[in-house]
C-alpha cells in the first residue's frame, strides 16, 4: 500500500464566503454568489453576471497583509493559503521539507490591463510596477515568500484543471519522500481578458448558470482561491488535530480533441475518473458523492455526463455541481471543489445543484437538488476538466 497523504488544513475565499466557514455556511443555506460586476470595470457590467469576491482590492490587501498595488490574484491566493496553514494548527513549518504548489491562469493580468488604458493614450503614462508581476509564476513567488516557504515552489497552469493538478503533484512529492508538507491549490481573479474571451466563445450565461439542466446556456465566470495542506504520515503523527481526509486517488488524462471543447464521448473525462479509481483501489460503487466539473455549458456537461454513464451505469452516486454556487473560478476551481469535498466527508454533506429543473434528455441520471445532511460520506470524487482536454479527477477518502 502506498503511504497515505493526509489533508490537514483548508483555506478558501470565493463569491460565497471570505473563509472556509463562510463558504460552508453558504453551501448549507443554498446561497449563490453570482451578481452584477462591482469591482471589475467592464462594458459587460450590466449584462453578464459574474461571481465576484465581495471585497475591494484594498480590503483584500488588508486581509492578506500585502501591498494593495499587487495583483488581485496574489491577494486572493495569500488569504486562502494562510488560512489553510493556520487551520493545521502548526505554528511553524520550517523544520519540515515544505513546498508551495500554486495554480493560476490570469497571473497579474488585472494590473496589466489597468496599466495599458493610460499607456495607450499616452506612452509616457502608466506605472511599470503594474506590469512587472504579470506572469503566472510571480503570483506563486509573492505568496511563497510571504509564507516563508522555500524548499519547493512551482506554478501549474493547465486551464480549469490547474489546481487539481497542483494537488495531486504535491501528493506525489509527499509519497516519494521529496516533501513532508505541501500547500497546494490555486487562485484566479476576474479580468477583462477572461470575461471578453469567454464571451467571444459564446459560453457565458446571461442568467445564473444551470449545470446539467437541459436548458443550460453556459457558465458564470468567477474568481476565488483555495488551498489544502497535505502532510505525510510522519507529520500527521505530530499534529493535535484529526485530518479532514486523505487524498486516495488521482489521475490526469488528455483527449486532445479540441482547443477548448471536450470530446463528445468524454474520452479524457472517462480516463481521468477511471485512473483515479484505479489509483485509490476503489470501485465505482464505492464513491458516495461526485463533485461534478459541471460548468453549465452544452458541451462540457454532456461530455462529463456521458463519461459518468459509461463508468458508473447502472448505479449512480449522488452528484452535483457546486459551480451553481461559486461560478467557474477557472484555475482555482479544482482546489475550491477539493475543499468542498473534504468538508463533505467531515460533515456528512452532499450539496445541492442549484436551479436544476429539467433533466438532460441524453442522460439517465440527475443531480441532487436539495442539501443532504447526516450522510455517511467515505469517498468523494472531484472532477476538473480543462481546455485542450486536460482532465483530472481526485478522490478524497475518510481517514
Amino acid at each position: 500500500m502506498p503511504a497515505p497523504v493526509f489533508i490537514a488544513g483548508l483555506g478558501a475565499i470565493s463569491a460565497i464566503g471570505n473563509n472556509v466557514q463562510e463558504n460552508l455556511s453558504s453551501l448549507k443555506k443554498s446561497i449563490p454568489g453570482m451578481g452584477t460586476m462591482r469591482h471589475l470595470p467592464s462594458v459587460h457590467q450590466q449584462f453578464i453576471p459574474v461571481a465576484e469576491v465581495k471585497k475591494s482590492n484594498a480590503e483584500l490587501a488588508s486581509l492578506a497583509r500585502l501591498p494593495s498595488g499587487i495583483s488581485r490574484t496574489a491577494l486572493l491566493s495569500m488569504i486562502a493559503a494562510r488560512e489553510a496553514l493556520t487551520d493545521t494548527g502548526m505554528a511553524d513549518v520550517s523544520s519540515w521539507k515544505t513546498g508551495f504548489i500554486s495554480a493560476n491562469t490570469t497571473g497579474g493580468m488585472d494590473r496589466t490591463e489597468d496599466f495599458f488604458i493610460p499607456f495607450l493614450k499616452d506612452n509616457s503614462r502608466g506605472h511599470l510596477r503594474d506590469v512587472v508581476n504579470h506572469e503566472c509564476g510571480t503570483v506563486t513567488e509573492i505568496v511563497a515568500d510571504a509564507l516563508g516557504i522555500k524548499d519547493l515552489i512551482t506554478t501549474i497552469s493547465t486551464a480549469c484543471s490547474s489546481s487539481a493538478n497542483a494537488i495531486f503533484f504535491g501528493a506525489r512529492l509527499i509519497r516519494q519522500g521529496r516533501l513532508d508538507i505541501v500547500v497546494a491549490g490555486g487562485a484566479d481573479a476576474l479580468t477583462r481578458f477572461t470575461v471578453n474571451g469567454f464571451n467571444t466563445l459564446m459560453i457565458l450565461d446571461g442568467e445564473f448558470c444551470k449545470p446539467f439542466d437541459e436548458r443550460r446556456k453556459g457558465l458564470n465566470i468567477a474568481e476565488g482561491a483555495a488551498y489544502v495542506v497535505m502532510v505525510s504520515e510522519k507529520v500527521m503523527a505530530t499534529l493535535s488535530r484529526a485530518p479532514y481526509c486523505t487524498l486516495s486517488g488521482y489521475c490526469n488524462a488528455n483527449d486532445a480533441y479540441h482547443q477548448t471543447a471536450s470530446s463528445p464521448e468524454g474520452a479524457g473525462s472517462f480516463l481521468a475518473m477511471k485512473g483515479a479509481l484505479q489509483k485509490s483501489g476503489l470501485q465505482p460503487r464505492d464513491i458516495d458523492y461526485i463533485n461534478l466539473h459541471g460548468t453549465g455549458t452544452q458541451n462540457n456537461d454532456l461530455s462529463e455526463g456521458t463519461a459518468i454513464q459509461r463508468l458508473f451505469d447502472p448505479h449512480y452516486p449522488p452528484m452535483s455541481s457546486t459551480k451553481s454556487f461559486t461560478g467557474h473560478t477557472l484555475g482555482a476551481s479544482g482546489s475550491l471543489e477539493a475543499v468542498y469535498s473534504a468538508l463533505s466527508i467531515r460533515h456528512g454533506l452532499i450539496y445541492p445543484n442549484l436551479r436544476f429543473e429539467t433533466p438532460m434528455k441524453e442522460l439517465p441520471f440527475t443531480p441532487v437538488v436539495e442539501l443532504l445532511e447526516g450522510r455517511q460520506v467515505n469517498h468523494v470524487m472531484s472532477n476538473s476538466f480543462g481546455f485542450g482536454g486536460n482532465c483530472s479527477s481526485l478522490i478524497f477518502s475518510k481517514s
